[in-house]
């Protein structure tokens, strides 16, 4: 039997008639299923099953189930597409679906939601997250038949009234009292039945936790300021969007019971630095949205200097005591919005701009037009990458590692370089911070060391490496840290018959110091297969030196930010060379990067370094200028 079969009839399952409610799982993933069923089926659910967005839609009209867990992304047809035939179909356009994703980004949020979605939880999710988002869809469709039936009884009594009233003239006194009493009855019951309403129609415009407008009341505000912006050009709006940094730390290490504490404080300390006429919003999460109504340009970011500046104050949270920063994104009704959803994607754009500032930014940042168009770039470079391997698009280039003293080249570093088909040469600081964020980093890295020493190999075999000389291959930090890394590196080495003694590997500071104990490991392993080792960019990461010579480190690499700066100050000079000297004593070389002049070259070499790579020896160059460097060159002219 297979997994969606034993999905569809569960055999452990409660009765229908006793269950909490039926629920249907779309996911092409049957193990993620699997999971879900179990865990909902020990709460009293009963569960029902789909592979895929087809069988989901036969399986709805069929079972009628009382809410959907819909994944995103799946083969045949994807969530939003499940979740707009659901909504066009007067049968099935009811059931509450609740999209579950690994896509985080709040473009993906706003899409599931324009398309019929009342909820969006992130994997991976807590159960008790989803348990909670199932029960409160339950609750809200219960109030909503309960609120159905209340009126149909309430119209059954107003016509009874009516009957009433038409008798008052056959009835005496007594019963024209009586029909006054009851309609004072029933008029209570009115006014009951529409606080009850009231009450409803709060609790869906309203976030339960922190009782702030929720994203659907928010998006009504936003359609009315886009409507009163079209109708006078002299009333503008702003939208901030604000991310509180980190905070998933004070769940993870906390609970979520502190962290809503916290979400309800820090809303109370928002709504302090906001007139009247401002909306404050929770979107969900740690995420907040305010829109301010009529005001001037420069008034938004007046707005946002004043919220991070109260932000400042610590927060005293259940015997905790929290520092919160927070990244701000603004965005002006000047750009001619006409939806709601534009505005919270360019706001939220905005948002990312301005955490990528980091510690050392204003933490706010204003939209502009370009910032989207960055935007759309990254998202196809994001496609366009994820096809680069296969398709062969990228490239090593080596740049010479060269003596200082004598000129000679001791070695190359492989650089990867990517040939875009359209776009051309694309520049490594474009792609491969991408590159790590969607963790195609790792794959990247394997191609170069497999690529590098199959180079290396073939000018071995045509002699046109001399004694010791070495290739440099960089690891990211993710790559260092995978489980199998030595197995990876033993693989290449036995598919190429390369001997470790001519590999040289550069890692950051921080691959070691994020996990001391496992770079020792492995650092050991590297050693024992002769591969030398290099700690690249040395003195902008952690510079633990207790620690640095507790590894079998052969290099430091002095990053090229103090070469380009020893002629702007006298203390880089001071740094460069107690990097040096650190390094010779324990037994390392050292080699500076980014060397570009003459002046720079004999500077280093009166503090005694002793290699150097940059423009003043050679650009990187491809395999063939490399053989042509070593057959007619076997030392470098030093510039004077």
């Amino acid at each position: 039997m297979s997994t969606v079969q034993s999905i569809t009839s569960l055999p452990h399952e409660t009765d229908a008639t006793s269950t909490k409610g039926l629920v249907l799982i779309v996911d092409d993933t049957p193990n993620n299923i699997q999971i879900l069923s179990e865990a909902l089926v020990q709460q009293g659910y009963q569960v029902r099953g789909a592979v895929n967005g087809s069988m989901s839609l036969i399986s709805v009209k069929h079972l009628r189930p009382d809410v959907i867990l819909l994944d995103i992304k799946m083969a045949d047809m994807d969530g939003y597409e499940v979740c707009r035939q659901l909504k066009a179909d007067p049968e099935t356009a009811n059931i509450p679906v609740i999209f579950i994703s690994a896509l985080d980004d709040a473009l993906n949020k706003v899409k599931a939601f324009a398309v019929g979605g009342v909820d969006y939880v992130t994997k991976p999710f807590q159960f008790p997250e989803v348990l909670a988002r199932i029960e409160n869809q339950l609750t809200i469709g219960r109030l909503q038949d309960d609120l159905q039936r209340q009126n149909l009884r309430l119209q059954q009594e107003i016509r009874e009234r009516v009957a009433i009233e038409a008798q008052v003239h056959r009835l005496n006194a007594e019963l024209e009292e009586r029909v006054r009493q009851r309609t004072l009855q029933l008029e209570q019951e009115i006014v009951e039945r529409e606080q009850a309403q009231e009450q409803l129609r709060y609790r869906v415009m309203h976030d339960p936790l922190t009782r702030l407008p929720n994203r659907t009341l928010l998006m009504q505000c936003l359609e009315e300021a886009i409507e009163k912006s079209q109708q006078s050009s002299a009333f503008a709006f702003a939208v901030l969007f604000l991310d509180c940094d980190r905070f998933k730390i004070v769940n993870d290490s906390l609970g979520h019971f502190v962290g809503d504490q916290f979400l309800v404080a820090i809303a109370e300390r928002l709504q302090t630095c906001l007139s009247s006429e401002a909306t404050l919003a929770r979107l969900g999460g740690d995420e907040f949205t305010i829109l301010l109504n009529n005001v001037h340009h420069n008034s938004a970011t007046a707005v946002a200097q004043t919220i991070q500046a109260a932000l400042c104050a610590p927060f005293q949270i259940e015997g905790y005591e929290f520092f919160l920063t927070a990244s701000i994104g603004i965005v002006h009704s000047c750009w001619g919005y006409r939806t709601p959803v534009d505005i919270l994607r360019d706001a939220d754009t905005a948002m990312y701009r301005a955490k990528a500032q980091g510690s050392t930014g204003s933490r706010y940042q204003v939209f502009d037009p370009s910032m989207h168009a960055e935007a759309q770039t990254s998202l196809l470079l994001d496609t366009d990458l994820h096809r680069a391997i296969e398709r062969q698009e990228f490239f090593l280039n080596y740049q010479p590692i060269v003596s200082l003293t004598s000129g000679e080249i001791q070695g190359f570093e492989a650089l990867v370089r990517w040939q875009h088909p359209e776009r051309g040469p694309v520049s490594p600081e474009d792609f491969i911070l991408v590159a790590e964020d969607m963790g195609l980093i790792v794959p990247i890295g394997q191609w170069v060391f497999r690529e590098a020493c199959r180079q290396l190999k073939i000018w071995q075999r045509q002699n046109l490496l001399q004694g010791s000389m070495y290739i440099c291959i960089n690891l990211s930090v993710k790559q260092f840290s995978q489980p199998d890394l030595i197995d990876q590196i033993d693989q290449v080495l036995r598919e190429t018959d390369l001997d470790g003694c001519h590999l040289k590997l550069e890692i950051t500071e921080s691959a070691i110091m994020n996990n001391s104990t496992f770079a020792s490991e492995i650092l050991e392993q590297l050693s024992d297969r002769k591969i030398q080792l290099s700690i690249d960019d040395f003195g902008t990461g952690y510079s633990s030196l207790s620690y640095l010579h507790n590894f079998p480190v052969n290099t430091l690499k002095i990053d090229r930010s103090f070469i380009i700066s020893m002629a702007e100050t006298h203390k880089t000079p001071a740094i460069v060379q107690a990097i040096i000297t650190l390094a010779h004593n324990l037994g390392m070389d050292v080699v500076a990067e980014g060397i570009e002049n003459a002046e720079q070259q004999q500077r280093l070499t009166d503090l005694g370094c002793n290699c150097g790579q940059g423009d003043l020896f050679s650009r990187p160059v491809g395999p063939h200028a490399v053989v042509e460097m070593l057959n007619h060159q076997s030392q470098f002219l030093l510039r004077s």
